[in-house]
């Protein structure tokens, strides 16, 4: 693939980010009637068919809710067709995979498409956690496996660096544990764009990214603007999470739940991932998918001015700017 030069690239990205904003830029797949509604969408050049809403790993792990619980949850979201699984290996100390696994027994983890993360910069601390993720979650390969939190500008460096994390995961695909690789980050758009081109150094193209986008990101260090777009020309799925950005979007008191829904899967995404810990929050999920129509400009550009005086230095966006949500800073030992 010819990669674009630095000034035609900035010029696409803006363009693109532009037409993002205001909801011009839509949309792959369209709702089926089958499993209640739910959208599906082609992940990036994949070509793989995947559900609009993913279900967030980190939540089901919780001691909020049982294993008996989460596992009922699971496969009643899997039943009504959520197809695309989040995971990470770090999540609650592994307490996430490990009942993501035993909810996909039984039949069911070959009815999703099981995405999971590492931590791990070095080749030694990558290989380990792909290995003791695919124990957990009880099954010989993932369908996508990503490397978490980048979060730092040397994150790009360590993974691509000779005896680092890109050497395990490479081994892991052509060893058939890891079908697709991708990356995800949540601190600025800097990093996603410097792990980009460190990929094309590398004549390595990602095949999908996950990042923050919701109501609040298009007006502070943001993704929606910086990163989508470029994801877009290279055929990289974008994957979005932080719908709520925890409870802290919707503690601003300017959107509802469905709304900030309705704004991510107006996006072009291939999946917005959201947590998901009690029948009520499935149902929320389900009828988003349900109930979501392509927004128009005018209204997208209304939803953003609501959210705007609130947007401002990221006061709701605590992902951005504190560690708050930094697992990899808490437990730096995890990197290797």
């Amino acid at each position: 693939m010819n990669w674009m030069d630095r000034r035609d690239f900035v010029k696409a990205a803006s363009v693109a980010a532009g037409a993002a904003a205001t909801g011009t830029l839509l949309h792959a797949g369209g709702k089926t009637p089958e499993a209640e509604g739910m959208i599906y969408r082609t992940l990036g050049r994949t070509g793989e068919r995947v559900s609009a809403i993913g279900l967030g790993g980190y939540h089901i792990g919780n001691s909020s809710i049982s294993e008996q619980d989460a596992i009922q949850l699971m496969r009643q979201a899997i039943d009504r067709g959520i197809t695309f699984m989040d995971n990470c290996w770090d999540y609650n100390d592994g307490v996430s995979e490990a009942r993501m696994g035993k909810a996909l027994a039984g039949g069911y983890r070959n009815k999703v498409f099981l995405m999971t993360k590492i931590d791990g910069r070095t080749k030694a601390a990558a290989a380990q956690q792909i290995d003791e993720s695919l124990q957990r979650l009880q099954t010989d390969h993932v369908d996508l496996m990503q490397f978490h939190e980048v979060i730092r500008l040397e994150d790009p460096d360590r993974i691509f660096a000779e005896g680092g994390a890109m050497e395990a995961m490479l081994d892991a695909k052509k060893a058939g544990k890891v079908r697709y690789i991708g990356f995800t980050g949540h601190k600025d758009p800097y990093v996603h764009l410097r792990m980009l081109d460190h990929a094309r150094q590398h004549h390595f193209h990602f095949d999908a990214v996950q990042m923050p986008l919701n109501v609040m990101d298009a007006h502070f260090r943001s993704f929606t603007h910086e990163v989508l777009p470029v994801l877009t020309h290279e055929g990289i799925a974008p994957l979005g999470m932080k719908c709520f950005g925890d409870h802290f979007i919707l503690d601003s008191n300017t959107v509802k739940p469905i709304e900030c829904l309705h704004y991510c899967l107006n996006l072009p995404i291939a999946v917005q991932i959201t947590g998901i810990d009690k029948a009520e929050i499935l149902e929320q999920a389900l009828e988003a998918a349900r109930t979501f129509k392509p927004m128009s400009s005018a209204e997208v550009a209304s939803l953003l001015e609501r959210t705007q005086p609130a947007a401002g230095a990221g006061r709701f966006e605590l992902y951005k700017t504190t560690s708050h949500f930094d697992g990899t800073a808490h437990k730096p030992q995890v990197l290797g």
